[in-house]
């Protein structure tokens, strides 16, 4: 079965690199997600790029609304009705930084678990779907070209983060944020222990923690960064994609760093 690819959200910062990653190392058909103007993010992620106009599709995806990815997925089935979704990244996220339990706002904390935990959820409930099943032949004939630059298991990963590992947990802090990428890491675990019953080797999902990267999440934490580790969204990309397809099926439910080391639960 022909494969493609998802990123969702792609309007900016490691999203947007990794859909500009994918659309310019592989040759297959790219489906992108905005909140808002995905025309306009269409014509953001094609500027510069020489390619087809059917490569590339944005549609509108907001994971606080069950509704939009519902629609989404139903889109993906109109024109991917017998293509397989090969690599997915599901990148939703947001931070709140509780330095202290009185720092604690229950509505913000709610929106975090909603954004970063539930939103990844929900996306995996609608696109799951799209996965190769264990009897799907991936790769053959005229599809091999197209599998160029791409893992050769499908693969579906979540970002998360390394302060969402408890073991790795030295300084507390960032309450909201760490719990709800520890449930990141759960459900990914939770996931490919599906997909090891459905799909066998041919899908897998792990967890990624691209570091701290220059983007407007991590904004307000630039100056504590140490020298060489303040990261340009684009060289992550590179990297991420390094790591999905080098990780290999023993990797598979696991959370990886951008170097491709493991980071414990």
């Amino acid at each position: 079965m022909p494969p493609w690819a998802l990123v969702s959200p792609a309007s900016r910062g490691i999203g947007f690199a990794l859909a500009r990653r994918i659309l310019e190392t592989t040759n297959v058909p790219v489906v992108a997600t905005a909140r808002k103007d995905p025309e306009k993010l269409r014509d953001k992620l094609r500027n510069g790029l020489d390619i087809s106009e059917e490569r590339l599709r944005v549609l509108k995806v907001d994971v606080l609304d069950e509704n939009t990815i519902t629609e989404a997925a139903a889109a993906c089935k109109d024109f991917h009705t017998k293509n397989s979704l090969q690599l997915a990244f599901i990148v939703p996220g947001l931070l709140f930084p509780e330095k202290s339990p009185a720092q604690i706002n229950a509505e913000d904390a709610l929106l975090t678990f909603r954004t970063n935990t539930l939103g990844p959820m929900l996306m995996i409930k609608h696109f799951s779907p799209f996965l190769p099943k264990k009897s799907t032949k991936i790769g053959e004939g005229g599809d091999a070209a197209l599998m160029e630059g791409l893992p050769p298991y499908a693969t579906m990963t979540v970002m998360s983060a390394r302060v969402g590992s408890i073991s790795d947990n030295m300084i507390g802090g960032w309450y909201s944020y760490r719990a709800s990428k520890a449930g990141v890491n759960q459900i990914v675990k939770t996931f490919d222990n599906h997909l090891r019953a459905v799909s066998g080797d041919n899908a897998i999902a792990i967890a990624l923690h691209p570091g701290t990267v220059k983007t407007k999440l991590s904004k307000e934490f630039w100056d504590n960064v140490k020298p060489g580790k303040l990261f340009e969204s684009d060289w992550v990309a590179k990297s991420l994609m390094e790591v999905v397809n080098n990780v290999g099926i023993k990797g598979r439910g696991k959370c990886w760093d951008w170097q491709g080391k493991e980071i414990l639960p």
